[in-house]
C-alpha cells in the first residue's frame, strides 16, 4: 500500500492511524519503548529542503526502533542520471519503506509504480497528506470528533489545501475555502471531493467564510518555488491575513492551525499565532506521532497492538 495521497486512505484507515497516534504520543510522553519496527528502515528521498519531515520522521523511526536514512539526490546516483524506475528497484531490495519529498507530484507516483515497498509521499507540488493526517490528529483531539465541523482555509488553495479538501470529504467536515480569483485549489480535487460528497465552498470574502467557523488553517502566500512570484502574491493575498480581528468572527473556541514554517505578519500575525485560540505547535509535534503510526500501518505486514 502506498500513500501518495491522503484518498489513499478510507475513512477507516484514517481513524486507525488516528487512534494508533493517540496511543504512541500517550506511550512517549510515559516513557514507553515502543521498538515495534526492530531490523526495518525507511530510505527518504528529499528533492526539497525540510525542517518538520525530515525531522520527524527520522525520529518517529528512531522511536520505533528502527532507521532512517537521509538520501539528497544531489549525492545518489539520480542525481547523475539513474532512472526513478532504477532507484525505486534499488531502494525497494534494501529498505522496508520509502519516503520522498519531491519537486513533481508525478515523480512519486512513477517511484511508486516501480517500487515493491511502500512509498510515502513527504510532500510534492500536489498534495502533502502526512500534514493532513496531523491536521486532523490535532482537530480531533481539540474538537473530540470531526462531525459537524466547519473548516475554513483563508489564502492561497496550495498543495496542503489540496490535501485537506479531501481529507475533509471523507472525515465529514465542511469545508469553505476563502482565496482570491486565481488562487483557487485544483479543480479535480475540488470535483473529486464533492463526488465523494464532500461539502465543499469557495468563496472570495475571508470575514464571511470564517463566521461560524471551528478551524482556521492559512499557509504562506509564496511557496517554494514560486518565489518569483513573490511580489504579486503579496498584493493579491493581503486581505486574506488571519489575525486577532478574523478569529474573533468565528467561534469563541476556534482553533488555529498552520502546518509551518510561517511568516509572521503576513499569512498570519504574532499575535495569532500566540493565542489562546492557536494550536499550532501541538500541530507540528503530531506530524511525529501521526506519522509513525503511518509506518507502523504501512511497514508492518499484520497489525500491531500498542496497547
Amino acid at each position: 500500500m502506498h500513500v501518495i495521497s491522503i484518498a489513499d486512505l478510507t475513512y477507516g484507515d484514517i481513524m486507525d492511524v488516528l487512534d494508533k497516534a493517540d496511543d504512541l504520543k500517550k506511550k512517549r510522553k510515559e516513557g514507553v519503548i515502543t521498538d515495534y519496527l526492530r531490523n526495518k528502515s525507511l530510505a527518504m528521498i528529499f528533492e526539497k529542503s525540510s525542517t518538520r519531515t525530515r525531522v520527524s520522521f527520522e525520529v518517529g523511526m528512531t522511536d520505533l526502533g528502527g532507521h532512517a536514512l537521509y538520501l539528497d539526490p544531489s549525492s545518489m546516483q539520480l542525481g547523475r542520471g539513474e532512472t526513478l524506475e532504477d532507484t525505486a528497484r534499488i531502494l525497494s531490495s534494501y529498505a522496508h519503506g520509502i519516503m520522498i519529498r519531491a519537486n513533481s507530484h508525478e515523480s512519486v507516483i512513477k517511484l511508486a509504480h516501480h517500487a515493491r515497498v511502500p512509498v510515502i509521499n513527504g510532500l510534492t507540488d500536489f498534495e502533502h497528506p502526512c500534514q493532513a493526517l496531523a491536521d486532523l490528529m490535532t482537530i480531533r483531539e481539540k474538537k473530540g470528533d470531526f462531525k459537524d465541523l466547519k473548516f475554513v482555509w483563508v489564502g492561497d488553495g496550495n498543495n496542503v489545501c489540496n490535501s485537506l479538501i479531501l481529507a475533509a470529504a471523507i472525515t465529514g467536515m465542511e469545508m469553505v475555502v476563502a482565496c482570491p480569483e486565481g488562487y483557487e485549489p485544483d479543480e479535480g480535487v475540488v470535483n473529486r471531493a464533492r463526488a465523494m460528497e464532500g461539502n465543499i465552498k469557495i468563496v472570495r470574502d475571508p470575514k464571511e467564510a470564517v463566521r461560524n467557523a471551528d478551524v482556521l488553517y492559512t499557509d504562506v502566500w509564496v511557496s517554494m518555488g514560486c518565489e518569483s512570484e513573490r511580489e504579486k502574491r503579496m498584493d493579491d493575498l493581503r486581505s486574506y491575513q488571519i489575525n486577532m480581528d478574523l478569529i474573533r468572527l468565528a467561534k469563541e473556541d476556534c482553533i488555529v492551525l498552520h502546518c509551518l514554517p510561517a511568516h509572521r505578519g503576513e499569512e498570519i500575525t504574532d499575535e495569532a499565532i500566540r493565542s489562546k485560540n492557536s494550536a499550532i505547535f501541538e500541530q507540528a509535534e503530531n506530524r511525529l506521532h501521526s506519522q509513525k503510526a503511518l509506518i507502523l500501518k504501512l511497514l508492518v505486514s499484520k497489525d500491531i497492538k500498542t496497547d
